[in-house]
């Protein structure tokens, strides 16, 4: 489906019922990341999976910022009548849901927040991601994922299932130049999240996968401990797209944490 949102073309798929949930991709994927978490979810809520404008099928449009894909989440949410949802985002996925918090955290229910940090990046991940920007310029989005591949998911996973692996690398290739540069300046340019953590009041569950290398454990573990109340879960076997490599376990502690929220 798709909602304009902001004067913009956002693509979105919109299954289940119950509690609203918001699941917010990573880069460069799109909303197809979180098809394990819409069909193994859709019974416990209402889950709704954009893609961020520049990726999947949404319109390709700058300029690209934290608060402006943050911004597109909200005028999303207004499309389909959500006063408030659960948002859950992976990776840069989190750097926007941090984004939602400060501009619109009325509209906030609860908080997932999947292998991701809130600092902003340091001097050497800045270079690292304007040699990204070069090599989409110069080659495409082939060769990005080519050199993100072996970030992006466990080591567990590229041994027992490549297969795995192999669909998440398709996905990335198939995110479009423009957009794929849009996100990696905006993440050059997003600010340092670690003030807002201690502001957050909602119950918030942190998933980690053990073998993250990208934003590993102990980002997790920092996180939690400045988050009052929150709840940290580190998944055996699992990279950074946790929820895909390990998606029965991802979804068996959302649904808990999900559950609970339900019935307060």
């Amino acid at each position: 489906m798709i909602a304009l949102s902001r004067g913009i073309d956002i693509a979105y798929d919109d299954v289940g019922t119950g509690l609203p949930v918001v699941f917010l991709h990573g880069f460069p994927h799109n909303r197809s990341l979180w098809a394990p978490q819409l069909g193994g979810l859709l019974a416990r809520a209402r889950c709704v999976a954009p893609d961020l404008r520049g990726f999947g099928d949404s319109e390709i449009s700058g300029p690209y910022t934290m608060d402006r894909y943050a911004d597109d989440v909200i005028a999303m949410l207004d499309a389909l009548q959500i006063e408030r949802a659960v948002i859950a985002g992976l990776s840069m996925g989190g750097y926007i849901a941090f984004a939602i918090w400060r501009r619109h955290r009325q509209r906030v229910r609860a908080l997932i927040l999947a292998d991701t940090r809130p600092g902003a990046d340091s001097e050497e991940a800045r270079a690292k991601r304007r040699e990204h920007i070069a090599l989409a310029r110069a080659k495409g989005s082939g060769a990005v994922a080519d050199a993100l591949i072996a970030g992006m998911v466990g080591r567990t996973t590229r041994e027992k299932h490549p297969d795995i692996a192999d669909a998440v690398h398709r996905m990335l290739t198939m995110a479009p130049v423009d957009g794929v540069i849009g996100a990696l300046e905006a993440m050059i340019a997003r600010p340092d999240s670690t003030p807002t953590l201690a502001t957050i009041d909602v119950p918030t569950l942190i998933i980690v996968g053990d073998e993250d290398v990208l934003t590993p454990p102990k980002e997790a573990q920092a996180m939690h401990e400045q988050i009052p109340g929150s709840r940290l879960e580190v998944l055996a076997g699992a990279g950074h797209v946790s929820n895909v490599e390990r998606p029965a376990a991802f979804n068996h502690v959302a649904s808990e944490f999900l559950g609970v929220l339900t019935y307060a």
